[in-house]
């Protein structure tokens, strides 16, 4: 008879977890009042929709996989959330066209504003799943073939092709970009995860979107998101783009974090998330800037609702709080994308915000010979309402800065800002806007 040791040992982990829930249930008067609770605070019921266990099966030919195929069942592992999580990068994972409405405001208030137009071509027949196991370290995943609306693309200015690769440690290269000039060979550049796009939040690994098996996974908790992207009181609206790319004002009393057809509301509408850590494996990421990560998945469809970035030195860095929305509907829970998201670097209080809007488009063999070799691209596919945008015409219309919510996970979390960005957040806070000093 074979004797699974793991299995054995996250069996007696859970029932030591059930044990100190059994303990806790009691303890209203400590956990009453917070919307966040740790792992072994959850009640019995919650923690059967957990698998505890940090070593699993592996995957016989990948096995930096678990054994078990995406998009797994219940009860789901912190690493198991962590790979449904990479489904959502900042550009979808699908075929279409993607409007990226996108402003940057400096620590000065200083507003620098850019509007793209993304046609995708996501290679994998199988979709994510042909990601994960048919596609082979060095082949391409996708083509992002991007096209500047605002400020207008130069006529003799080809647009940017960035190719995404499948990695693994043979191969780590993500991406590369290439641009074509007539007569002379493309011009190609290779991407690396921590290169900084200029003028803006983030590194290419925020946008590209990060890989789950290069990191180790921990469940931290949950918590309920009331809020994600916080609006001033300046406007009662927000601009996002309806069908053909034009911009809508929309109240933001109507703004919902997930949309409106999330099945899963609380009572006072806010989103019930898992609190996942996710460390660098120094094999994969040996150079890495950062020391954890810590995500709010949505209960769900796992989507990253917010994102904290940490330092080599603990110290919270980056936030991302993102608002979602079912912009692909074929694919059930799997189909959300973000609607609007921020990003916050606190060191140098700058901070990045998107607007998006998806136009789902099956390519055919000769749109993707026409569209993805940008020597033959074309100029007229570009839809006119996409230059019609002008997001925020003054700083105090811009989103507030993410709420730090100090409070929550006290142990893991590594708050420390300097007096004169302590001082703005509490003026902003009491003028319900950004306020600059």
């Amino acid at each position: 008879m074979r004797v699974h040791w793991a299995a054995i040992v996250c069996v007696e982990r859970g029932l030591l977890f059930l044990f100190v829930a059994v303990l806790l249930a009691g303890a209203s008067a400590e956990t009453g009042d917070r919307t966040w609770r740790y792992v072994r605070e959850l009640p019995a019921a919650d923690q059967a929709k957990l698998d505890l266990c940090t070593t699993t099966p592996r995957n016989a030919q990948l096995p930096y996989l678990p054994a078990e195929r995406f998009p797994f069942t219940p009860p789901y592992t912190a690493e198991e959330m962590g790979l449904r999580a990479m489904e959502f990068p900042h550009s979808p994972l699908w075929n279409g066209l993607v409007l990226d409405i996108g402003t940057t405001i400096t620590s000065t208030g200083f507003l620098q504003q850019e509007v793209s137009l993304i046609a995708t071509l996501y290679l994998p027949e199988q979709g994510f799943p042909g990601h994960l196991y048919q596609i082979q370290p060095g082949q391409e995943l996708f083509r992002w073939l991007s096209y500047s609306v605002m400020p207008p693309q130069p006529a003799d200015e080809p647009p940017s092709l960035l190719i995404g690769y499948r990695t693994d440690l043979t191969f780590p290269t993500p991406a590369e970009t290439l641009i074509f000039r007539p007569a002379l060979l493309p011009l190609r550049s290779r991407l690396e995860r921590e290169d900084r796009a200029p003028n803006r939040v983030g590194t290419f690994a925020d946008a590209l979107g990060r890989n789950a098996w290069e990191f180790s996974w921990q469940l931290l908790g949950t918590d309920v998101l009331s809020h994600t992207v916080r609006f001033p009181v300046t406007s009662g609206t927000v601009l996002v783009p309806d069908a053909r790319g034009n911009p809508l004002s929309m109240p933001t009393s109507e703004i919902k974090l997930m949309g409106h057809d999330y099945p899963a509301y609380t009572v006072d509408g806010g989103v019930q998330c898992y609190v996942v850590e996710a460390v660098p494996q120094p094999e994969w990421l040996p150079d890495s800037s950062l020391s954890k990560l810590i995500y709010w998945l949505d209960q769900r469809a796992f989507f990253p609702l917010r994102l904290e970035q940490y330092d080599t030195v603990g110290k919270l860095t980056l936030i991302t709080v993102q608002v979602a929305t079912r912009a692909n509907p074929q694919l059930g829970e799997r189909g959300y994308a973000a609607l609007l998201e921020l990003s916050w670097d606190l060191a140098r209080d700058l901070m990045t915000a998107s607007t998006h809007r998806v136009i789902l488009k099956d390519w055919t063999k000769e749109e993707r010979r026409y569209f993805f070799h940008p020597v033959e691209m074309p100029r007229e596919w570009l839809p006119p309402e996409a230059g019609n945008w002008v997001q925020f015409s003054e700083a105090a219309q811009f989103y507030l800065r993410p709420s730090l919510d100090a409070d929550k996970f006290p142990h893991e979390r590594t708050l420390a800002l300097p007096p004169h960005l302590a001082a703005r957040l509490a003026d902003q806070e009491r003028a319900g806007q950004l306020v600059f000093r």
